[in-house]
């Protein structure tokens, strides 16, 4: 595996890892953020793979699935992820609407978030090695 794609994937794994950490804590708010972490450098895995180019310094899931042209193939689920967890970036490390978010961001949802965040990001390491 070429050595930028097994760094981006990498630091994918360590975020998804530091998620759970902020599950078992009930830091909700940084499990979102972590969450979105995940998959922004999983994309970014990916599309130094696929465009065989350093990914450009965006934060946006939506534009780099776009591309990525992974976005034209995610299913329904994967591209709710990704539209669910797009603005937990900006939103969970500075909390404008703190509250809102803490009531969003439960125990339960965090769960389910963590573990539509590791299906992701597996689906999308195994069209790395398609």
């Amino acid at each position: 595996m070429d050595e930028k794609i097994k760094y981006w994937l990498e630091l994918a794994h360590y975020d998804l890892d530091s998620a759970r950490v902020m599950l078992n804590g009930g830091k909700y708010l940084y499990v979102g953020f972590m969450c979105h972490q995940t998959i922004e450098k999983t994309l970014k895995a990916y599309y130094t793979g696929y465009i065989n180019d350093t990914p450009p310094y965006t934060h946006n899931l939506i534009r780099l699935s776009e591309l990525t042209g992974l976005l034209d193939i995610f299913d329904e689920k994967q591209r709710k992820t990704v539209l669910s967890l797009n603005p937990l970036n900006i939103e969970a490390r500075y909390p404008i609407r703190k509250k809102e978010l803490e009531s969003l961001l439960t125990n339960m949802y965090c769960i389910k978030l963590v573990e539509d965040t590791e299906e992701l990001l597996r689906w999308i390491e195994s069209k790395l090695s398609e």
